[in-house]
Parts: structure tokens; sequence; C-alpha cells
């Protein structure tokens, strides 16, 4: 018998932001194959008979291929187990799910999609503010600081994350920021525009910084670590 995949988001990293559907996958999988942002107190959930398999990507870090990751979906649902594939934050955001869904209807095995927690969400809740603000900010985008490469991205939209009246959320964008930064400010927008960055969100050793467009890049050369960090532009309010 065919076995079936859940994606499981596993939200920013603290257990207790996990959805009650995520936690009875968790706890009912045969194998989890995890980010490595997804491990640590999430997996204490797994059942001791589980197989844990890391399968997670970290820039400038070895990873696992991946083909190598479909290959293992395939290879324990083909074998009849409950597989969670375990990602961090929301499955659908950034997280390469599209290339595991495309591996998995090629060889006809079945799946569902467990939303989650994402950390732009963490991050602003943790500080004390909303994500948006009424008639100043009526629009929220979402952006990746990396290409492929490691690089920062050349088609950004710069029209779009200069205005004025959206919040931008940067993901995997700490090591590019200090260029993306200048391209911001070269393309008019404030050096004052209010900027957040959340290191580690929802875990023991988070780190939240609120500062500005002009300040960021320098706070973090000298004030930040070499955990998950996500930063967040625009007409945030600011924390009481």
């Amino acid at each position: 018998m065919t076995g079936f995949v859940s994606f499981v988001s596993s939200g920013p990293g603290d257990p207790d932001l996990l959805t009650v559907k995520a936690m009875a996958r968790i706890q009912n999988a045969e194998a989890i194959l995890f980010d490595d942002l997804s491990a640590g107190g999430i997996l204490e959930h797994a059942s001791s008979d589980a197989d844990l398999v890391a399968v997670g990507k970290r820039a400038g870090q070895k990873s696992s291929r991946q083909d190598h990751i479909n290959r293992l979906l395939i290879d324990y649902a083909t074998r009849g187990a409950r597989v969670v594939r375990l990602k961090s934050g929301d499955a659908g955001l950034f997280g390469r799910l599209e290339e595991e869904l495309i591996a998995l209807k090629h060889a006809n095995i079945n799946y569902e999609i467990i939303p989650g927690v994402p950390s732009a969400m963490a991050a602003t809740a943790a500080i004390g503010i909303p994500l948006t603000r009424r008639l100043n900010a009526r629009r929220i985008q979402f952006i990746t600081g990396h290409d492929i490469d490691g690089k920062l991205p050349t088609d950004l939209n710069l029209a779009a994350l200069v205005d004025p009246n959206a919040i931008t959320a940067i993901f995997m964008g700490k090591k590019t920021f200090p260029k993306l930064a200048k391209l911001l400010c070269d393309n008019g927008m404030s050096k004052n525009t209010p900027a957040l960055l959340a290191e580690n969100v929802s875990r023991q050793n988070e780190q939240l910084i609120y500062s500005n467009l002009g300040s960021m890049p320098r706070l973090i050369e000298t004030k930040t670590g070499t955990g998950p960090a996500l930063i967040i532009l625009g007409p945030l309010l600011e924390p009481t």
C-alpha cells in the first residue's frame, strides 16, 4: 500500500506555535524528514519509533541535495509509511515546496499541506506591534534576500520595494541586506524608514532589533549572530 506525505509547517521554532493538526501528524508519523530550523523541541513530540532524517538546507553550509530529499519522500511513501516533511515557518514560503510536490505527483503519491505561522507574523507579535497599519500600510510583500547563488536577486521590483505604504518582509536576507539597503536608498526610500530585525524568532535566543533602514546594515554586522533572521521594512508601528 502506498503511504502518505504530510507537509507540516513547523512555524518559527517554538513548539507551542504548532497547529493542532501539525502536532497530530508529527506524533503519528513513521518517518520525519526535517529542516534544520524544525529540529529541537518540535521533534521531541515525535514517536520514539519514527525515523528522523535531517535534510536541512542552510546558506554556506553542507546541505542535502533536493533530488535526494525527493527520493527519500518517495521511497518512504512507496513502502507504505506515514511521512512528515517538516518545514520551518510556513511550508509554502521560500521552502522549495513546489519541487517536492512535483516529485510526489509524478510518483502518484498523495499528500497534504498543513500551513503554519510565518516568521514575519511571529516577529511582529514578539515585539508587540501589528504587521499592518490602518491607512499607513495597506500592502505586505514577502521577498527572498538571496538567489540560488546566495547573492541578492537581480530582478527585484525596486519600485514596489520603495513604496512608502508597503511593508516588506525580507527572508534569508541578512548577508545581502547592506547591498539591498543601498539600492533602496538610491531609489528613493528614506534612511529613516522603520526596520525590524528578528533573529531566532520565538526561540530562547531570540533577538529583536528595532531601528531604521540607514542603521540596520551596521547593526546586523555588529549585533547579530549566525542564527536565521528576518528583516521587515516599512511604516511599522514603533513598539512601546
